[in-house]
């Protein structure tokens, strides 16, 4: 019985410091997913950090919107649905009969600017628990930035 130990399991001559002519794909693969989620993890951080309500794709067109509903709060405290004044108890239910009960009309909240704070966000609280969802506040621009 004998034991072959040299060159029968080979197949040819090994060619020593000749280049591989083949292409080793996974390091490739393995810098490209790296770089997936090094672009996945950053690219919310460029985004703006402004929340935007951004319109539907069943979304009515901009020049048939309709006329947005001002609610005023006056410095006595005093509450104004456009020109007419307006209990806080009825406020939800007259902003429904103006709004035509569509939950999506545009309503404006002035506050006077001598009044109490929890005042404004109490009446916005009431609004938006009468179920509106655009609701918003409006503010007047000093004289300087208004000329420019």
């Amino acid at each position: 019985m004998g034991v072959s130990l040299g060159g029968g399991g080979r197949r040819g001559p090994r060619r020593r410091g000749r280049p591989m002519s083949d292409i080793n794909v996974t390091p490739l693969v393995d810098v490209m997913l790296v770089l997936l989620i090094i672009f996945m993890v950053t690219s919310p951080m460029m985004t703006s950090g402004v929340n935007v309500d951004l319109p539907k794709t069943d979304a009515k067109p901009v020049n048939t919107d309709t006329k947005p509903i001002t609610v005023s709060i006056k410095s006595d405290g005093s509450i104004y649905l456009g020109d007419n004044p307006v209990s806080a108890n009825d406020l939800v239910s007259e902003l429904k009969a103006a709004a035509q009960n569509d939950p999506e009309h545009r309503i404006f909240v002035r506050g006077d600017a001598h009044i109490d704070y929890g005042k404004v966000m109490q009446v916005m609280g009431e609004i938006t628990a009468g179920g509106f969802t655009h609701v918003a506040l409006l503010a007047q621009q000093p004289a300087a930035a208004a000329g420019q």
